[in-house]
């Protein structure tokens, strides 16, 4: 007998949790393989991105706009000083506000790994087309703004 197995939605919630975590673990890795050889890790190209792109940005706000730890930040920072990619910069009109501030080294840097890490995005995405990349980041941004009432208790 050649029974029609039909997933509950149970089943499929769990599976599209598994394979959206997959996904990701190995997008990260690979990732992660290329910016090792540039002396980074993901975190710190998030940070050095933001400011590569948005300039000078205040180190308490950093955390909220890359999405990590708030007390995380300052040991990020703190990596990228050392490295001489990033320097710290007093707020001229309010002592309580310190900006990250990427440097010359920090730029030439991310002119170097920027447009390589965008040809690598393009190239592991090409599983999908145009349109269904659409639509997958309009169904999961939907996702997420959903799944942000819940808590797991």
């Amino acid at each position: 007998m050649n029974k029609t197995y039909k997933h509950t939605d149970s089943d499929l919630s769990l599976k599209l949790f598994a394979v959206l975590s997959r996904v990701i673990d190995m997008m990260e890795c690979k990732l992660l393989k290329g910016l090792k050889d540039y002396g980074i890790n993901l975190t710190e190209f998030g940070v050095l991105e933001l400011l590569y792109h948005k300039g000078d940005q205040p180190i308490q706000k950093i955390g909220k706009k890359i999405l990590i730890a708030s007390s995380s930040i300052t040991y990020v920072v703190d990596k990228l000083e050392k490295k001489k990619h990033v320097k710290r910069v007093a707020c001229p009109t309010d002592r309580r506000i310190t900006y990250a501030a990427i440097t010359d080294e920090g730029r030439e840097l991310m002119e170097e790994v920027f447009p390589k890490l965008q040809a690598f995005m393009v190239e592991m995405m090409r599983g999908l087309d145009v349109n269904e990349k659409e639509k997958m980041i309009e169904q999961l941004k939907r996702l997420g703004l959903f799944a942000k009432k819940y808590s797991f208790e």
